[in-house]
C-alpha cells in the first residue's frame, strides 16, 4: 500500500489555477449515482411466487448525462440526490407500489419507464433540460 503524502500546498485559485482552466473538456459526459429503496408489491396474471404480496430493496441507478459547465461539472451530485429524494425515494419508499404507481402491473420493465418519465419531468422543470441534461 503507497504511503500518504501530505500535499506540499493547497491549490489556490487565481494564484495556482485560473477560473478557465476548471473546465478541462466541452465533451458530453455521463455520470451516475446508486440508491436503494424498499417497497411492497404483487404481479396480476402471474403464475409465481410474485403473485403473493412480498417485498424487495429495489436499486436503482440514476445516470445524468449532459455538458460540462465552466467550472467542469455536468450536474452536481447532490442535485442528482435530491431529484432523487423527491421523485422516488418520497414517494414509493416503504410502500406498496400497487398503491401509488399508476395503474399498472408493477413489474420492473414497467416501473423504470415510469421513474425514467419522472425523472426527465424533473430535469425539465428544473431548467436541466434546457442546458441539454438528459
Amino acid at each position: 500500500m503507497a504511503e500518504y503524502m501530505i500535499p506540499k500546498k493547497i491549490q489556490c485559485l487565481h494564484d495556482d489555477i485560473h477560473p478557465q482552466h476548471l473546465s478541462y473538456h466541452k465533451r458530453r459526459v455521463a455520470v451516475t449515482k446508486e440508491f436503494t429503496f424498499d417497497a411492497a408489491h404483487h404481479l396480476h396474471l402471474y403464475e409465481g411466487k410474485c403473485k403473493s404480496l412480498h417485498g424487495h430493496t429495489y436499486k436503482l441507478v440514476i445516470m445524468v448525462s449532459g455538458f460540462v459547465n465552466e467550472i467542469g461539472i455536468c450536474i452536481d451530485f447532490t442535485d442528482i440526490k435530491k431529484m432523487y429524494e423527491e421523485v422516488i425515494k418520497n414517494r414509493l419508499d416503504h410502500r406498496y407500489l400497487n398503491e401509488v404507481l399508476p395503474l399498472m402491473n408493477t413489474t420492473a420493465e414497467n416501473m423504470i419507464v415510469w421513474i425514467w418519465e419522472e425523472l426527465d419531468q424533473f430535469l425539465v422543470s428544473s431548467g436541466e433540460k434546457q442546458r441539454g441534461t438528459r
